[in-house]
């Protein structure tokens, strides 16, 4: 597992140390629901708000080798057929410099993705994005 050393009932601002005051009362629902999400401790998180922290860049650290475990252990059962793409496009569209500071889970991505059939159009070219920036790490 490339989580393992991530504390699952710890939050995102425990592992942190990192304690964000409360948002605006203007702000987003975007901005609302982030900050209540670093908040839960991992476990309780699910694959939907994991994506919106990923997406967001927030709690990379911990939050990619959770996410990456996950898509791991549900790609058997998914590879063929219909597979929610949320997650993994999530991951495929992180910034260059993200994935270049830890490219074994770059790779462990990118095995994963190869265990995958039928996704999206959109989310083939995530896939392809992500393999040509990546390729020498890959």
């Amino acid at each position: 597992m490339l989580s393992h050393f991530v504390d699952r009932g710890s939050s995102i601002e425990d592992l942190e140390g990192n304690r964000w005051p409360d948002p605006p009362k203007a702000s987003t629902t975007l901005v609302r629901s982030v900050h209540e999400l670093r908040r839960r401790a991992i476990k309780n998180l699910t694959v939907e708000d994991l994506r919106r922290l990923i997406t967001q860049d927030v709690g990379l650290r911990w939050l990619l080798p959770t996410a990456l475990d996950f898509l791991r252990e549900t790609a058997p059962q998914e590879a063929v057929g219909w597979y929610d793409e949320d997650l993994l496009s999530a991951l495929l569209t992180r910034r260059e410099s993200v994935w270049r500071s830890a490219p074994e889970l770059a790779r462990h991505l990118d095995r994963t993705v190869r265990m995958l059939t039928d996704l999206s159009p959109h989310v083939q070219r995530d896939v392809e994005c992500f393999r040509t920036t990546l390729s020498d790490l890959l």
